[in-house]
């Protein structure tokens, strides 16, 4: 018998990825999404197979449906989305997370938060471990969607102890790939899309602060890995490439594989924005056999590649 699955966040840029995973698996895919930061287009190629369902809905309110299994990804990641709207952001991370829990405690599924390395703040402690309890600013601008997460996370593992409820929680750290909004605020499609227009490549404070850059693909097989995991291991788990680079060595690289001529323009560095950011994934090769297999390199050519055909249709 097929798992039915539920992806909420199913038509945005990671969630339409793991929908083509789990259909390719064998799964009857329920995808929902308000089309918020999603679109139907990264679905679209879907929606004639059998085994595939989208919904437009919105987790902020009760879902009633019948599933084995439940993403939930249903978040804006890109500060310009959410901080547009903080105070939904924290609706959709809290009140979305309390009505997947209600929902998963009532078919007894097996349920996975899509946290974020965002937990940890503007990190003292570095690497990242899933140990490290984070160094966060509640009242910041960068809040609404840090302590959401983090929120989310106590919500997930009080409905474990209080409900026994089977659930995974993973922290994703920053991933990229084709299907990333052109507008969405993030430092690798801010980057390609500038150096493909010839704008001036726009870096926050002197660009010497990192980044630890994963391929969606990679991200995939991580949340899969982790979904299947059924010795009673909940996580937190780091998702993410331990590569670590300034943001600046970032924009070199998108300058070298676009043969663009874009320059370089220093702006102020926002606030609460972190100095460093690389997970530790030692805990993800031991519990799950997984680590990233996609060079940074690669894994920018790729997505330049699609960028390019988006700017040019």
């Amino acid at each position: 018998m097929r798992n039915r699955v539920l992806v909420t966040g199913g038509a945005g840029f990671i969630g339409s990825f793991l929908c083509e995973r789990l259909l390719a698996d064998g799964c009857d895919v329920l995808c929902v999404d308000n089309f918020f930061t999603g679109a139907k287009d990264n679905v679209a190629h879907l929606l004639g197979r059998p085994n595939f369902e989208l919904l437009r809905h919105d987790v902020t309110f009760p879902l009633y449906v019948e599933v084995d299994q439940i993403y939930n990804l249903a978040c804006p990641a890109s500060p310009i989305h959410y901080q547009s709207d903080p105070v939904q952001t924290v609706k959709t991370t809290v009140h979305g997370a309390i009505n997947m829990l209600g929902l998963a405690r009532r078919t007894r599924a097996r349920i996975l938060q899509a946290s974020t390395s965002e937990v940890y703040g503007d990190p003292d402690v570095h690497p990242q471990p899933e140990s490290y309890v984070g160094r966060v600013n509640p009242l910041g601008p960068r809040a609404c969607y840090d302590e959401g997460k983090r929120c989310a996370e106590t919500l997930f593992f009080d409905y474990r102890r209080q409900h026994a409820l089977d659930i995974k929680v993973v922290r994703i750290f920053n991933t990229y790939g084709p299907r990333m909004a052109l507008a969405d605020g993030r430092v690798v499609s801010n980057f390609i899309v500038q150096a493909l227009r010839g704008e001036p490549i726009t870096l926050y404070g002197d660009g010497a602060q990192t980044r630890s850059f994963c391929f969606v693909s990679d991200l995939i097989d991580g949340l899969v890995r982790m979904m299947g995991c059924g010795d009673g291991f909940a996580g937190p788990v780091n998702l993410g490439n331990p590569g670590e680079f300034a943001v600046r060595e970032l924009a070199e690289m998108v300058l070298r594989l676009t043969g663009s001529r874009s320059p370089l323009v220093f702006l102020p560095l926002p606030q609460d924005d972190p100095c460093r950011r690389q997970p530790d994934i030692s805990l993800a090769r031991r519990q799950l056999g997984w680590q990233p297999t996609v060079c940074l390199e690669d894994g920018l050519r790729e997505t330049i590649g699609y960028f390019r055909e988006r700017l040019s249709g």
